[in-house]
Formats: C-alpha cells, sequence, structure tokens
C-alpha cells in the first residue's frame, strides 16, 4: 500500500519532514480498497476453514462406518501431533523428531494412573495434568540443551532424535510398572461411545488447527519465520531466540502430550512404539507429504495416510511401507513443499496476502544523560521530531555512547586485535579506515557481541557488555548494519520491519496490526529509498540496494543510540550511495546518533564522517581530521603495503596527534588521489 503522504512530492523532499509527517497523521488511518480487500478475504478464509471443520465433526459419526471412525479417531489425535511438528520444523525451520517422545508422554500418562490408581473424574483430571506438566519439563530441558548459545541447528536435531529413543528404553525397562515390552493394556477408561470418541478428537484437532492457522498468519507468526530465514538477524533484532524456540518447544510439546493423552484414553492401550523414534518418523513424513508450513497440509497428510494404510497395510505390508518411502523421497525432492501447495496451484487458490499497514510516527524515548540527548534536547521540536515529540526522562548518569579500553582478539598466538582505546559520543559519525585484514569487521564483532573479545571492556551507553550476547547488547543501546544485506528473505517489507519492532512494541498472535509505527528516522530511509511504496513487496524480491535500506531501516526501527554500519555502500549505484550518504550525516547530525562506519570508498567517508579511526594490523595508528589522515605519511605508507618499518617509530606520535573531532575540510582534494585502498 502506498500512503498519501509519502505519495506526495513533497514529502520525498528532505527538507520537508514536516508537511509530510502532517500529511502522514491525517491519512495514515486510510484503507486503500486492496487492502480492505484483502482483510475482507483472510477473514472469510478463516469462516469457511472453520464452517468446514464444523461440517465434518458433526456429519462424520453419519458418514463414515464403525471402522472407519475408529482410524479416523486414531488418526486425529495424531493429525494433533502433526501440527505441532509442522509449527517447529515448518515455520521455525527446527527438524525434529522428538514429538512422538511427548505423545508418548501423554499416553503413558493416562495408562499408567489408570491402570495403578484406577479410574475416576478425578483421576482422569490427576493423569491429564501429569500429562501437561511431565511434556512441559521435557521439554523445556530438551530445549535448554538444544537452543543452548552457540548450539548448531543438526546438534537441536540430534537431541530431538535421541529424546525418543531414551524414553522407550525408560519404557522398556520399567517392568510390570511401565509394561515393559508389552506396554499396559485393559485398564478402564472413559465408558463413551466411537461416536462421542470421534466428535472429541475432530472438535481438539479443529481448535488447535484453527488457533495454530489464526497465529502463524498474525504479527507475532511472522517470528518463527523470522527465526527460521535469519536466526542471526533476529539475536541482532534483540531477541532472545533461545528463549522464544524453548518456549514454542514447550508449547508444542504439552499439545502433543494432550493428544497422546487422548489417545490412550480412548484406546486402552500404549505401548513403547507410541514414544518412539519410529513414529517420530513417521509424524516428519506426514508433514513434508501433506505440505509443511501450511498447517492444514499435516492434518490431511496424517490423515489419508493412516486411513490408506489401514486398507493397504494388511493386504501389501511391505509394499506400502515401499510405497510411502518412494513418496516421500519423490516429494522432498520434486515437491518440497508438499502436496497441498500443489494442489492450490491446480486449483488456482492462493492464500490470501496481507494487507501492507498504514505507515506511522513513534516517538523516541531518549534519556536526559544518554550520549545524543543534549544535540537533541537542543534542537528544535520540529527538526528532531516533525510528527512526534522526543519524550525525555531523567537520569543522573552521564556517559559516551562508546568506550573502548584495551580491547584485544586473539586467535591463538595470533593477535587480530590488540590495545584498542576508543571513545564516541553521539552526534558522531566515525569513520574506521585501513586495508584488508587491519580488523575492522572484527571489532565490530567484538562491539556487538560480548564473547568475541579476548581482552579488554566495552561499554554501550554506560553499560558494560562483559560477555553478553548480542540481543542484551542490543537492549543497550547497539544496533548493528552487516556488510552483506541481513534481511528476511521470504518476509515482506511490511514484515520484516515488524520484526525489527519487535522490543518496541510487541505483536499480537491473533490479529496483524493495521497500522506500523516506526521512528521518524526509520521513515526517513524509507521515503528517501522508495521502500515506502514497496511494503508489500517481498524482500527476496528487492533490488542489493533497497535490501541494504531495508536492513538499515530495520534497525533504526531499534532505536539504537550506537549504530554499526560495515560498508554499507558496498554494491551500491551512485544514486544509491548518495541516498545513503544523506541518511547517515542526518542520524548523526539531525538525530544525534553515534555512528560507526567502515568503508572502503574513502570519497564516501571523506563526505559524512566527522572522525576518521586508522586501524592496522589490529592496532588504532591514527586518528583525527579526514585532512589530517589523507596528509599523513604512515597512512599513505599503510596503503602502500609497507607500514611494518613506519609504524614502529610514528605510530605514538600519530596517536598523539589524533584528539581533535574537526569535520572534513571541503578544501581537501579527492580521497582516492591521495589514498588508495586494496580492495572494497
Amino acid at each position: 500500500m502506498t500512503d498519501r503522504a509519502y505519495s506526495d512530492p513533497a514529502a520525498r523532499n528532505h527538507g520537508a519532514d514536516s508537511a509530510a509527517h502532517a500529511g502522514l497523521r491525517a491519512t495514515s488511518g486510510d484503507a486503500t480498497p486492496d487492502t480492505a480487500a484483502r482483510r475482507t478475504r483472510r477473514a472469510s478464509e478463516l469462516g469457511w476453514l472453520a464452517a468446514i471443520c464444523l461440517i465434518l465433526t458433526v456429519a462424520g459419526p453419519w458418514l463414515f462406518d464403525t471402522y472407519l471412525l475408529n482410524i479416523l479417531i486414531k488418526a486425529l489425535f495424531f493429525a494433533i501431533a502433526a501440527v505441532t511438528v509442522d509449527l517447529l520444523w515448518g515455520y521455525t525451520g527446527y527438524l525434529t523428531f522428538g514429538q512422538s517422545a511427548f505423545f508418548g508422554v501423554g499416553a503413558y500418562a493416562a495408562g499408567l494412573v489408570f491402570t495403578h490408581l484406577g479410574f475416576s473424574p478425578g483421576m482422569a483430571w490427576l493423569a491429564f495434568a501429569a500429562a501437561l506438566g511431565a511434556a512441559a519439563i521435557v521439554a523445556a530441558v530438551t530445549g535448554w540443551l538444544s537452543f543452548y548459545r552457540g548450539a548448531s541447528p543438526f546438534f537441536a536435531t540430534v537431541i530431538s532424535l535421541v529424546l525418543p529413543i531414551v524414553l522407550t528404553q525408560l519404557a522398556l525397562s520399567g517392568g510390570t510398572f511401565t509394561g515393559s515390552s508389552s506396554g499396559l493394556t485393559g485398564y478402564e477408561t472413559f465408558d463413551l461411545s466411537l461416536e462421542a470418541w470421534y466428535v472429541i478428537a475432530a472438535l481438539s484437532l479443529s481448535v488447535i488447527a484453527l488457533l495454530a492457522w489464526v497465529a502463524v498468519r498474525s504479527d507475532g507468526g511472522r517470528l518463527l519465520v523470522a527465526l527460521r530465514d535469519n536466526e542471526s538477524r533476529c539475536a541482532y533484532l534483540g531477541m532472545n531466540t533461545a528463549s522464544i524456540r524453548i518456549a514454542l518447544l514447550v508449547v508444542c510439546g504439552t499439545v502433543a502430550s494432550a493428544a497422546g493423552f487422548g489417545y490412550g484414553a480412548f484406546s486402552g492401550v500404549v505401548a513403547p512404539e507410541l514414544a518412539g523414534f519410529v513414529f517420530g518418523t513417521e509424524l516428519i513424513i506426514w508433514v513434508a507429504l501433506g505440505g509443511r508450513g501450511t498447517i492444514w497440509g499435516p492434518v490431511i497428510g496424517t490423515i489419508a495416510i493412516n486411513v490408506a494404510a489401514s486398507y493397504l497395510s494388511g493386504s501389501m505390508p511391505f509394499v506400502w511401507q515401499l510405497i510411502l518411502g518412494v513418496a516421500f523421497i519423490a516429494v522432498i525432492l520434486l515437491l518440497p513443499r508438499g502436496l497441498l501447495p500443489l494442489l492450490l496451484a491446480l486449483l488456482g487458490r492462493r492464500t490470501a496476502a496481507a494487507p501492507a499497514p498504514d505507515l506511522r510516527s513513534r516517538a523516541v524515548t531518549v534519556s536526559a544523560g544518554m550520549p545524543g540527548a543534549s544535540a537533541l534536547t537542543g534542537m528544535s521540536a520540529s527538526a528532531v521530531q516533525p510528527a512526534s515529540r522526543v519524550a525525555l526522562s531523567s537520569t543522573s548518569a552521564t556517559a559516551s555512547a562508546l568506550t573502548m579500553h584495551g580491547v584485544a582478539k586473539h586467535f591463538g598466538s595470533l593477535k587480530v586485535l590488540e590495545g584498542i582505546d576508543l571513545q564516541a559520543d553521539g552526534g558522531e559519525l566515525l569513520g574506521l579506515i585501513g586495508p584488508n585484514g587491519a580488523g575492522k569487521t572484527t571489532l565490530m564483532r567484538c562491539i556487538s557481541d560480548g564473547q568475541e573479545r579476548s581482552a579488554g571492556t566495552i561499554q554501550l551507553c554506560g553499560h558494560d557488555i562483559a560477555h553478553h550476547a548480542p540481543d542484551r547488547c542490543v537492549r543497550f543501546g547497539l544496533g548493528r548494519k552487516f556488510q552483506n544485506a541481513n534481511v528476511f528473505d521470504t518476509l515482506t517489507v511490511a514484515e520484516s520491519l515488524r520484526i525489527a519492532s519487535t522490543l518496541r512494541a510487541a505483536p499480537s498472535w491473533l490479529k496483524r496490526a493495521p497500522h506500523l509505527a516506526l521512528p521518524d528516522y526509520a521513515l526517513e530511509v524509507l521515503r528517501t529509498t522508495g521502500l515506502d511504496r514497496k511494503l508489500d513487496t517481498i524482500t527476496h524480491d528487492l533490488s542489493h540496494g533497497e535490501q541494504q535500506a531495508l536492513e538499515l531501516a530495520m534497525v533504526l526501527a531499534l532505536e539504537p543510540r550506537v549504530i554499526l554500519l560495515d560498508e554499507p555502500t558496498a554494491g551500491l549505484t551512485k544514486t544509491e550511495r548518495t541516498q545513503i550518504g544523506q541518511v547517515l550525516s542526518s542520524l548523526a547530525h539531525t538525530y544525534g546518533l553515534c555512528c560507526l562506519l567502515v568503508e572502503h570508498d574513502l570519497d564516501f567517508v571523506q563526505e559524512v564522517a566527522t572522525r576518521i579511526v586508522v586501524l592496522h594490523q589490529g592496532r588504532i595508528v591514527m586518528q583525527g581530521s579526514f585532512k589530517d589522515v589523507v596528509e599523513s605519511e604512515l597512512v599513505r605508507t599503510i596503503y602502500a603495503g609497507t607500514a611494518q618499518t613506519a609504524m614502529g617509530t610514528d605510530a605514538e606520535n600519530l596517536q598523539r596527534q589524533a584528539g581533535q573531532h574537526s569535520a572534513p575540510d571541503a578544501s581537501t582534494p579527492s580521497a582516492s588521489a591521495l589514498i588508495r585502498p586494496q580492495g572494497a
């Protein structure tokens, strides 16, 4: 959707911010016909799905015979577990074999309580509570082991594979208590007819599937897709990705356990196979065949395969398993999205795209003692926040935006960084330059991740980052833009910006918000680059320059006080480079942010930087104005590749000369004529 305020030519003028935001306030609540149609279609899809579920639930007992009802009831409970696999694998990318273990926990909770304590309504509730509680504990422990910091997705999958094996061995070694290999049979359970059990199972599946469908299409559900697309970027947007994954695993584990409880209560038989690795693999096969990442594909796949197996496995047991295995391999190779998306494509049906939200301005909260606050408070209100005033909160603390003392990074005996001392305040745009291999990107990593450095201290806005993870550093006021556009490939521009705003506005798990509030400097990036007219465009379809601009807007949506920019102009056209330069200058000079820029394009650095820091062989050898740097014989020697001998005698003297924070001299000759970097 294109906001009318941004369509106004005056709004695209860099100097017309007040008029642009005034227009934005006046029109941000309007919705285009296309947006209204999308919202109506998405609502109608949910209504139709709910109606179909209700019809099948009510009509099933009259449509199916006793044998088929018995098969369907079991398949419906299996389908609930398959939905949880789809949430974990299809939406977050976590391939798990462990949902069978949670299903088995629920089944054994029913079997053990009803066998050893007897059956009564009270015992039924006790068994159900035990099923949920045990599953939640097992899921929390499994998640903690799988998603600790530094664990790879492969390691998490291996843990999920081990879990059902361990629980199966526990069941087998339980003797008469668990029934060993024979399981538990013949215990008293609910005295209900097949028809009643079918309604219970169908209603349970309908509720779980519909809730999952609503959740994954909501703003909160986009978080799951963001984790699958780019977990690293999520961490650098301030999200504790491990906590999110563990919480989701706990929810999915308890749901699968509840389905297992229903299965155990219905069938009157529980066996170790229900918690085994084979059943966990079957759940993955059913999800893959039906269509992962669709919710309804796994439901259809699970029911269809179980019904087909009940009729075919008896007459051709070995051939049926072969057919199922071949079908699984064929789908993985030829139809990685599964059969449901293919079926919908053949029928000409597509899931309704989410409507693009209306852009709105969001006030930025700045502490009075926070770096850059004085720069903001010293300006007129219209210059800082044309659409909304900056909310100031008092604090007694005063600190630089970025302070580093003795920072070092070693890889064994190799010293990549050593003795880095640097201080930067709000309103500064520092250009960090140096030849390839000088340690510039490594320094960026040390600033944004507390575990990267080998020695020294780093403070962000007065907070010692210690050994904190990137998400904690972001909460201290850091924003990092990577050299290569680090975005979410399958999300739209609006969805990506919504994810980036998660720290400031918790997303809903039930709906899509019609409005998207961003700080004014993030809105300025969107206006300058034209992304405000491409909010519903998939990020993968954007040009390289647009992806770079989107990542910058996402970082700014965090409302950072310190921004790390690693070669933001790499691969950009001259026009795009000019646009980015204007934006960066505005961030430092207008909004008082502290920007640390790593860039090989020295002409660009000359245009925007207020201070230059020269890094060579892991040390800061000089800092000062651009004119001082380009006229330095040591810097010319460094870029000529023969600085080894010069550094020993000149480095300390040049560092003493770097105290002044002067702006670039307009009369300075072209940087490319004075210093030529060794590559971009």
